[in-house]
């Protein structure tokens, strides 16, 4: 039975992320937007960085947490088993040149998240609790008028639902049960049970409750990783060169067999980079636009240009950090007794032992896990709820709570093949609705940025100032006229 429903969700998750359908969608979104938005990803990081790191909240604006919290909500959805277990699996698949595609999702996805952060904020509304609802199940009905906009609408709320139980949850729980296991003999029940209570005590006071543990605890936690691993990059920088040299070469050629390690032809290392690449960044698949639309900003470019700068921490820190590693450290080729590649979920552990002195290397990757898996479990149950609250009302949503800190016991003393190809077909399905709509709202999101970005170019206008040269424009005397109605 169990061998008949990953024969089937396998098939489908290589149509969806097989050479026609999400990868050149992705792709070419990101292109289009990147286009059509001028570049803003890379004319306007430092500013994106400079507000959401430093500047943190834009004082008067409506919202329920501020700039900071909304992006470190993304990032503890985000930076997650996919930064770790996700990198290895596309190189040890896929080959080196598998990270290259990483690299392009992200620096390509900046341009698609910033567009659904803004949309996030731009179409957000207040539910019958008070607090800020936005997100791919409010803004594709709220933008796109008509049967079409529902449609994809309750398609990305269903698809979410879903998902946030294999992406945001089982395999967050069961990579850190595993890990605990291997490096301290911990049983794998003793640590769901912790994770379940730990959950519960977060979740149960909602998104301002999680904002204020991520904002504590994200940071610290890509600080720890990032420092280890630039000690072993550091370490090994006379090996830096040929590593990239490898990486952008294979990015074209595929890999030749290395040991144990299966040949790769290039499409493989494209599906593979691309596919992890977003279960690391989320870029396109609209779920940080739901983070992004309970930030307190005086403008939705603001609130976008922040929740971009998620992607750059993301893949284009994190995801290489992980990447380079392994590859600096041949770990990619390593095998078993058996002569086999070893497994990915060991890869990054492996890599790190190499490059840090006695066992600190897989303690330090358990222990990064540890957080980076957390911290994702937080973020997707919100995501989640918000989903469960369009589908279904306000009054499922502290059941809803509930039960995803139980199943969070439920992923880590379960077997966990089919659930991660389960969450790459939710991840490709979520992603579809979002990205048809992305393309449709484009000219609304061009428009509004544009104008928005002439009258305020360094991001410095306060919300007074925001108020004045936005006034009169289209639609903004209707976003304002709502978001003092729900302020009111």
């Amino acid at each position: 039975m169990v061998e008949s429903i990953e024969s089937v969700l396998g098939a489908m998750s290589s149509f969806i992320w097989g050479p026609w359908l999400l990868i050149p969608l992705l792709l070419g979104t990101g292109l289009y937007l990147t286009i059509r938005l001028g570049g803003i990803q890379f004319l306007k990081l430092g500013a994106g960085l400079r507000l959401g790191l430093l500047r943190r909240k834009d004082d008067g604006a409506d919202g329920d947490i501020s700039q900071f919290q909304a992006l470190t909500t993304a990032l503890a959805a985000t930076v997650g088993t996919g930064n770790i277990v996700g990198v290895a699996t596309a190189i040890g698949i896929g080959g080196p040149g598998a990270l290259f595609w990483m690299w392009v999702t992200g620096l390509l996805g900046m341009a698609s998240k910033y567009s659904e952060a803004f949309l996030g904020v731009r179409f957000r509304t207040k539910d019958s609790a008070g607090e800020q609802n936005g997100g791919p199940q409010m803004y594709l009905e709220r933008g796109i008028k008509g049967p079409l906009g529902k449609v994809l609408a309750i398609s990305f709320a269903i698809f979410a639902v879903f998902a946030c139980f294999g992406i945001g949850n089982m395999t967050q729980g069961n990579s850190i049960a595993a890990n605990m296991e291997r490096s301290f003999s911990l049983p794998t029940w003793a640590t769901g049970a912790i994770l379940t209570v730990f959950a519960l005590l977060v979740l149960v006071g909602g998104i301002k409750s999680i904002g204020r543990v991520t904002a504590g605890f994200v940071p610290v936690m890509i600080v720890f990783y990032v420092v280890s691993a630039l000690y072993i990059l550091i370490a090994n920088v006379g090996d830096l060169p040929a590593a990239v040299g490898l990486i952008f070469a294979d990015a074209f050629t595929g890999s030749a067999a290395v040991g144990g390690f299966a040949g790769s032809v290039l499409i493989i290392a494209i599906q593979y980079g691309v596919a992890r690449g977003i279960f690391s960044n989320e870029s396109g698949m609209g779920s940080a636009a739901i983070a992004a639309a309970a930030a307190k900003t005086s403008h939705p470019v603001r609130q976008g240009l922040v929740s971009m700068t998620q992607t750059f921490i993301d893949t284009i820190i994190v995801v290489t950090m992980t990447g380079l590693v392994i590859v600096t450290t041949g770990a990619y080729a390593f095998v078993d007794d058996k002569g086999d590649q070893i497994d990915a979920s060991l890869m990054t552990g492996e890599a790190f032992a190499h490059g840090l002195p006695g066992e600190w290397g897989h303690w330090v990757v358990t222990i990064a896990l540890a957080m980076f898996a957390f911290s994702t479990i937080l973020g997707w149950s919100y995501y989640g709820e918000r989903n469960i609250e369009r589908l279904f009302g306000r009054s499922l949503v502290l059941p809803f709570r509930i039960v995803f800190s139980l199943v969070v016991f439920v992923g880590c003393t379960m077997p966990l093949s089919v659930v991660w190809t389960f969450s790459d077909v939710m991840n490709g399905l979520m992603a579809l609705p979002n990205l048809i709509g992305l393309i449709i709202l484009s000219g609304l999101v061009v428009r509004e940025t544009k104008f928005y970005l002439k009258n305020d170019p360094k991001l410095l206008a306060t919300t007074a100032q925001v108020d004045a040269f936005m006034k009169g424009q289209p639609g903004w005397d209707e976003w304002r006229f709502h978001e003092k109605a729900l302020q009111d």
